[in-house]
């Protein structure tokens, strides 16, 4: 269980603006604790330049020559631990976490991705659901485990898809959506207990719905 006040971080790698908008709902009060740190991968991101527009600490431990995965996840968790953090926000990081680190903050790190999971998981979901035509889509946020956009479902929201978007107007929309879908997500993780039914996270009292967007 998180404390009542937890120290978060955030990892991202491009633009930053999921990034931006935690920071800034958790210094509106919409969830409890304090984000201490982004840390990145491309250390020349608007992430990284948001980061310090915003006063935030910017850290960008090695990652090694791979493309999609960290080559040593060592120098990572130690850059967590010793600023204190309690548990990590994805947020557009395009490498995917293994043991060392899933084991260091087991059910502590959370990822929002642009698609209702189970459908589209992977890169390129957004385009990938509006080229397959579907008729609504939306983001969602989930517990991170060793498998791609895998772990359980914290909260999702829906968006439509109308007939007259473009892949621009329908990432747009989306994106709006995942910046009050996060925050929300990220204070009933912090705030409610829960616990696993199969791969279901059930919340105890909770009306149904309730963490629907």
């Amino acid at each position: 269980m998180l404390s009542s006040e937890p120290t978060l971080a955030v990892f991202a790698s491009g633009r930053g603006s999921n990034f931006e908008a935690l920071v800034l709902a958790a210094r509106r009060g919409e969830f409890p604790g304090r984000i201490v740190a982004l840390l990145s991968d491309q250390p020349g991101s608007p992430a990284v330049e948001r980061a310090r527009t915003l006063g935030i600490e910017a850290v960008c431990p090695p990652c090694g020559p791979f493309r999609t995965r960290l080559e040593d996840e060592g120098s990572w968790i130690e850059a967590l631990r010793a600023r204190g953090v309690e548990a990590v926000l994805l947020a557009g990081f395009m490498r995917r976490l293994h043991q060392p680190l899933l084991d260091a903050f087991r059910d502590r790190i959370l990822n929002l991705h642009p698609s209702l999971l189970p459908a589209f998981p992977g890169l390129d979901a957004i385009r990938r659901a509006w080229e397959h035509g579907v008729r609504v889509t939306g983001c969602t946020v989930h517990l991170v485990d060793d498998q791609l956009d895998h772990g359980p479902i914290l909260a999702q929201s829906v968006v439509d898809v109308h007939d007259e978007d473009t892949l621009e107007t329908l990432e747009a929309r989306i994106h709006e959506v995942e910046h009050r879908l996060y925050p929300r997500a990220v204070r009933r993780f912090c705030t409610e207990p829960w616990r696993r039914e199969g791969r279901r996270l059930v919340f105890p009292g909770a009306r149904e719905g309730a963490a629907r967007g």
